[in-house]
């Protein structure tokens, strides 16, 4: 369908949703949707969550926007809050995930350059990843259908195939600083890392002297059933860049690392005008009085895992359909034999919406409040669009 006045960048879908309430969206005709994609692992809290409208609310009755030129209590509360959660020692917060990814880089490049090693400036990722859509976090993803067009690609990043040890040890050299992952590739197919694989990287920049970076804007905010995908590993980075579950809806991401990752950051170094503002702050901090209770994380494990033994059936009943189930917790793909694309709008057309990844795989990314209920309603409609292929 054509829409004249937008950059026509989007293949987007003839539906508009007027307003939503829970796991649930409403059209413009008021039909009724089970939102599977929770605006691709964004809404958390799912849609119209009252803690979070109070603080938003309350938030934009004092104060939009002051800059960094001056202190936002908010962020320090956020920043404490996330420090205390997590292995960092300092944040900084943007307005979206691909601007916390190019400030995880810079912050990598600094790091040796204050070392006296400004020859280090390479970074090794892995194919398959999706890092954003920025000329740099391009050139970090290396996907050619990302590249194609835009000039000689960013110099400094380096792709090994997915999960290959030997490619890994082969492509580090003298010059590389820093190693960059997903802990479970989003956009490349709900492809999990081996934990065992997290921890050799771990390994490998502890020896080597190079820094440990973790994409977890997909991944993090309680999308598996921890904080962050990283802990069922039970290994740590040295810088992580989070965004969308931070936010709940709202635009914010935000590049943590320890002190030391983080040395060469100094005053001018980086900046952002709008990055960490009151109303994104407030909205963050509402989010983490939900997410941080533990039962909140107890709750994602539990109806995960039964998300996951509902949907394993899929696989048996419609073996023409899917060929095998990948993720983790509330970040599940369904590898389909059929297009994706083709399922996805059957779906739709089932009131059910889900979201397209590489590998020919559609992700169910609800938000993380639904319960057993909803995983029901899910296979429901899962199955009744197989049915019709």
């Amino acid at each position: 369908m054509s829409f004249p006045h937008l950059l026509p960048t989007y293949a987007r879908a003839d539906v508009a949703f007027t307003h939503g309430e829970g796991a649930y969206l409403f059209d413009e005709d008021g039909r009724k949707y089970l939102d599977f994609g929770a605006g691709v692992a964004v809404n958390v809290l799912g849609h119209a969550h009252p803690h979070l409208i109070a603080a938003l609310t309350e938030q934009a009755g004092k104060i939009w926007h002051t800059s960094n030129l001056y202190r936002v209590p908010g962020q320090e509360t956020l920043a404490r809050r996330l420090i205390e959660a997590t292995f960092a020692d300092t944040v900084f917060f943007t307005n979206s995930g691909v601007e916390a990814i190019e400030a995880a880089i810079k912050t990598a490049r600094r790091y040796h350059f204050a070392n006296g090693a400004p020859e280090r400036f390479r970074i090794v990722t892995f194919e398959g990843a999706f890092h954003g859509r920025t000329l740099a976090a391009i050139a970090a993803g290396g996907q050619k259908k990302y590249l194609e067009g835009f000039g000689p690609k960013v110099e400094g990043f380096d792709q090994v195939p997915f999960g290959d040890a030997r490619a890994l040890a082969e492509a580090i050299t003298d010059a590389t600083g820093a190693l960059l992952i997903e802990p479970i590739q989003g956009e490349g197919g709900l492809r999990p890392v081996p934990p065992e694989f997290l921890r050799h990287m771990r390994q490998l920049c502890d020896e080597r002297g190079m820094l440990l970076i973790f994409d977890e804007i997909q991944t993090g905010i309680g999308r598996t059933g921890k904080l962050f995908a990283h802990e069922w590993a039970g290994v740590t980075p040295d810088i992580m860049a989070i965004a969308k579950g931070i936010g709940g809806g709202f635009p914010l991401g935000a590049c943590l690392a320890t002190a030391d990752a983080a040395k060469g950051m100094t005053t001018g170094t980086h900046g952002t005008t709008f990055g960490g503002n009151p109303l994104a702050m407030a909205v963050g901090n509402a989010v983490l009085d939900v997410v941080l209770k533990p039962e909140f994380l107890e709750h994602v494990q539990r109806v995960g895992n039964y998300a996951r033994q509902q949907f394993a059936s899929l696989i048996a009943d419609y073996p023409d359909v899917f060929e095998d189930l990948r993720g983790e917790g509330l970040m599940l793909g369904l590898k389909m034999r059929v297009p994706n694309t083709e399922f996805i709008d059957g779906l739709r057309a089932h009131g059910m919406l889900a979201i397209t990844a590489g590998d020919n795989v559609i992700r169910l990314l609800p938000p993380l409040i639904i319960d057993e209920s909803h995983v029901r309603e899910a296979m429901e409609k899962l199955s009744a669009a197989a049915a019709q292929l």
